[in-house]
Order: structure tokens, then sequence, then C-alpha cells
């Protein structure tokens, strides 16, 4: 009886300090995602602030898989942090690694979005032909919920094939390359501001949880961006200054 109060006991106050830690790692992302996606790119306070948010996000998801797992009827919440790391990871990594080169790293990555997009797909599948789910939800898989599994899915797709050519090619160089990183650190900010707006927000106000369409407006700021910056890069061949080659002295 001792024994499992200690055990209790211990489990609610990891569970806390995962909460703290969780919700600190989500704040500090948010302010050094936003300080970066306006800073002038591929200079020292775009990448300083870069790097901040990789780590934090790193926490974010870290904590956020743990909250999962520990707590009963989170599975979306498992996928959602688990996505979140990968798409900080893989966008960190492709302007770490050097241009034209491929890793370890990416293949694990890989598989982990594949495991990822597999059970999703078959969702999407079994919700688009009427067919009754591979697993019980607590909350109702229609409106705005059925939209998200959708949109998930599509993403994680989208990343597994740009994955797999990636790997194929042996790596990438150039804008693809800019392209890659821009696409999923803008989209891990915005599922960060997604999470701290139309969830955690909500939660802090007075009165019931009332979630109303103004708290969705900040996940779309990063989209915006991103968007723009896409266009930019593939389209006008735009790199940074860092990423651009050298250029060969005139004879």
């Amino acid at each position: 009886m001792l024994l499992q109060a200690a055990q209790t006991s211990w489990l609610h106050s990891a569970t806390t300090v995962a909460f703290v830690l969780h919700i600190a790692g989500g704040t500090v992302g948010l302010v050094s995602g936003t300080i970066a996606i306006f800073a002038r790119k591929g200079e020292r306070v775009h990448r300083a602030a870069g790097t901040v948010f990789f780590i934090s996000m790193l926490v974010m998801a870290v904590f956020a898989i743990y909250l999962a797992v520990v707590r009963p009827g989170q599975l979306f919440n498992l996928f959602g942090g688990t996505f979140a790391f990968y798409l900080v990871a893989t966008g960190w990594m492709a302007v770490r690694r050097h241009a034209g080169t491929v890793g370890s790293a990416e293949k694990v990555a890989f598989a982990a979005a594949l495991c990822l997009c597999a059970p999703f797909l078959v969702l999407s599948f079994e919700l688009a032909t009427g067919l009754p789910p591979f697993f019980n939800s607590a909350t109702p898989l229609k409106g705005p919920i059925l939209i998200a599994v959708y949109v998930f899915t599509g993403v994680t797709v989208t990343a597994v094939l740009g994955d797999a050519r990636m790997i194929m090619a042996g790596g990438i160089s150039g804008a693809p390359r800019i392209a890659r990183h821009l696409w999923r650190m803008c989209l891990g900010l915005t599922m960060a501001a997604g999470s701290a707006f139309t969830n955690g927000l909500p939660r802090l106000l007075p009165g019931p949880m009332h979630v109303t369409p103004i708290f969705f407006l900040p996940q779309f700021v990063p989209l915006v961006i991103m968007v723009f910056w896409l266009i930019r890069v593939r389209l006008s061949g735009w790199l940074p200054l860092r990423s651009r080659p050298p250029v060969p002295a005139a004879v």
C-alpha cells in the first residue's frame, strides 16, 4: 500500500514537472521561432534564434510525448508530439548537413515518418469511405477533428515522399535544401502556435473553456510567411548568403 502510494506520488510529481517543461519549451519556442521567422535569413540573429527554437521545440515535443503516454486518451497528442519532433529535427538537419549528402539520421527520420504516416493513411481511408475506424476515439472524428486528420495525413505523406526522394538522390542542395528547412521549421512553429492558442491559452482564461475563431489566427501567420518564402526560394532561386556557392575568381 505504501509502495503504491509512493509510486502514485512520484508519477504525479513527474507529470507536474513534465507539464512545466512542456509549457516552458513551447513558450520559448514560440518566442524564438517568431524572432527567427522575421529576422534576416542566414544572419546571426536568425541562426541564434533558430538554434534556441530547435532546442526548445525538442524539449516541448519530448515532454508532450511523455504526457501523452502517461495520461489516458492522448493518442493524437502522441502522434502530434512525435511529428513536431520529426519536423524540427529534419528541418535542422537540412541546413546542418553538408549539401548533397545524406546520413543515417535522415534514414531513421524517414522510417519514423513512415510509421507516423501509415496509421493515418488507414484512418483517413476508413473515414472517407464510411468504414468504422480501427480504434475507439474519445473525441468524435467529425467536423474540425476530421479536417485535422485529413490535413495531418496529407502533411505526413508529403514529408515521407520528400524524405524518400532525398535519400534516393543521395542528398539535396541549393533551393530545394533551403525549402526543406523552411517548410519543416515553419510547420513546427505552426503546430506550437496552434497548441498554445487553441489549447493552452483558453484553459487559462476565466470561465468554461471556449475556443473562438480568433484563437486560430496566430497559427496562420507562420503559414503565410512560409508560403511567401517557399515561392521566393523555389521560383526565384533565392538563397541566404551563407548558402550560396562561391563565385569563381575572374580570369
